[in-house]
């Protein structure tokens, strides 16, 4: 039985991946900004455990899990959570270009740094669940996608920096995903929402699974997924 810390189970692709892991029988611990959401968690997933700490305050989760208990193996970390906030490079001040670096890039490197001895006791794995945007840009998501992009750049580093150690590193890059997340864009744009149009969370999950259970003789390093025709 495998141990599995994601962040994001609130909705969309961490909460299709949880309830995929949890079906399967693996132990699952979840990342929450505060009682009241691990109190929310719990309820959905009742044989999961919650660690506190707020994304949006990286400098904090040491902190905060100094207070708590924390696995003492991990067979994977999983960053799903996000935020995004589109808007042209002339038009976007500071706060919200921080806040989006903090939850989508510094948050998940701080994340990794302190349960990797966790991660190294059984040779686990990483996985950072990135963006279309962490490839390219396009305009309006000039703040989005430099957060992504340096998510990119700690995955490659991570992933030669822990070679030794045996952790695996895995960047799965998503298209267009029927979330809340997705809506919220779409409202930003302007344009109409059809969640039919778009990858399910399910399918992301899936594909998360496959890195996860790919045998030791091999490593998918980047995943990319795109809507279907």
């Amino acid at each position: 039985m495998a141990t599995h810390l994601v962040t994001g189970a609130g909705s969309g692709i961490g909460a299709a991946l949880a309830e995929r892991l949890t079906a399967r029988g693996d132990d699952l611990w979840l990342l929450v900004r505060d009682a009241g959401r691990a109190a929310q968690l719990r309820e959905r997933f009742p044989a999961a455990q919650t660690l506190v700490g707020d994304l949006a305050d990286p400098s904090r989760l040491s902190w905060a899990f100094s207070h708590q208990s924390l696995p003492s193996r991990l067979d994977s970390l999983i960053h799903v959570a996000g935020v995004v906030e589109l808007g042209a490079v002339a038009d976007t001040p500071v706060a919200t270009w921080q806040h989006q670096l903090n939850v989508n890039a510094v948050a998940p490197a701080e994340l990794t740094r302190l349960l990797l001895p966790a991660l190294r006791v059984s040779r686990g794995h990483v996985i950072f669940v990135n963006s279309g945007a962490g490839l390219r840009v396009s305009p309006e998501w000039g703040s989005y996608a430099a957060s992504k992009f340096a998510v990119r750049a700690i995955a490659d580093a991570l992933r030669e920096e822990e070679r030794r150690s045996g952790v695996r590193v895995t960047t799965v890059y998503p298209g267009r995903t029927a979330t809340p997340m997705q809506e919220k864009v779409h409202q930003q744009e302007g344009a109409d929402y059809d969640a039919a149009k778009w990858i399910r969370p399910d399918s992301v999950a899936t594909t998360i699974l496959a890195a996860l259970d790919l045998p030791r003789d091999a490593d998918l390093t980047e995943l990319t997924v795109r809507p279907g025709v």
